[in-house]
């Protein structure tokens, strides 16, 4: 699956209070994650990491065929100094050899090259050299959308195709760790479906009551947790009022969990091209955060995942992932 099913939207200036642009001032102020980059043997992947490096974001090892690497460099007018390169054969080799240096110590987090996502996430699932916890993986937008007045982050659009009630307990974990490490204190998380009252024609309203009770009972911790409820109660106090909907989370969502991958990638993409919105991302439930960064990601979009990256490593080596 893609891991940046938003790229391509129309820009929109960059405002200096942007949630983006606070989130990666908010990286600039910590230390540089170690971080490997993952076949970067293009001058577009390349460029982006040697970028987020003189920004403080990261502290790149570049892992890939080195004659590559190099030539990636010449094309794009970079120089990667004193930057480490491991030398391997190909993108399979280049992937394998990420994890081993995350799973060594040696990087606290992985970033997407000029490789497939499929291929990265296939070594990063590996039963024994991957980097699995005991947490299913999913992916985290991390959203600035102007007409709201917070961070929004959208799970999962992009790994998890139809979750059970168990994946969606870890997506909705990994979430809230990732809003935690960004800063957002006891975030709300609602669990959405088409209608804001269990019915037992719907799955996802049945599996949205369940988080929400795990969330009540400490088997999901760290933020609120309510559903289902519709998209417009989830976001909007006015429609949550004129439901009648009595809740801690409903029209003030930090987080919003989609009920397949399906909704959550066409609710992604609306949000960037009817609503302008930016967007970041992540990997979360893995030993370190992924950051799957496409080439058609903006400028921002990449440095604002480092940022996220980053604050998200940090946390999770002072709160290891089991």
């Amino acid at each position: 699956m893609s891991g940046a099913p938003v790229a391509g939207a129309v820009p929109r200036a960059t405002e200096p209070d942007s949630q983006l642009e606070r989130l990666l001032a908010l990286g600039r102020a910590r230390t540089a994650a170690p971080t490997a980059v993952v076949h970067p043997c293009d001058p577009v992947s390349l460029s982006g990491a040697l970028e987020a490096a003189r920004l403080g974001l990261i502290s790149p090892v570049l892992v890939g065929p080195k004659a590559r690497i190099l030539a990636a460099a010449d094309e794009a007018g970079e120089d990667v100094g004193d930057a480490r390169i491991v030398d391997v054969e190909h993108s399979h080799a280049a992937a394998a050899e990420a994890c081993r240096l995350a799973r060594a110590g040696e990087v606290a987090a992985l970033m997407k090259g000029s490789l497939h996502t499929d291929e990265l996430l296939e070594a990063a699932v590996h039963p024994q050299n991957g980097l699995r916890t005991d947490r299913r993986m999913s992916h985290v937008f991390i959203l600035d959308v102007p007409t709201y007045p917070r961070p929004l982050f959208v799970s999962d659009a992009a790994i998890n195709i139809a979750p059970d009630l168990a994946i969606k307990k870890d997506i909705v974990q990994n979430a809230i760790d990732c809003a935690l490490a960004l800063g957002v204190e006891q975030p709300r998380v609602a669990v959405l479906a088409a209608v804001e009252t269990v019915h037992p024609g719907m799955p996802a309203t049945i599996d949205a009551a369940a988080l929400a009770k795990m969330a009540g009972r400490g088997q999901i911790v760290g933020g609120l947790v309510d559903g289902p409820l519709a998209f417009d109660n989830a976001i909007s106090e006015e429609a949550a009022r004129t439901k009648g909907i009595v809740s801690e989370v409903a029209g003030r969502a930090d987080i919003l969990i989609a009920p397949d991958l399906e909704a959550g990638n066409m609710m992604a993409k609306q949000l960037a091209y009817l609503a302008n919105a930016q967007s970041a991302g992540l990997v979360m439930g893995a030993r370190v955060p992924i950051m799957l960064t496409s080439r058609a990601d903006g400028r921002l979009s990449r440095l604002a995942s480092c940022a996220a990256a980053m604050l998200v490593a940090q946390r999770q080596r002072s709160k290891p992932a089991r």
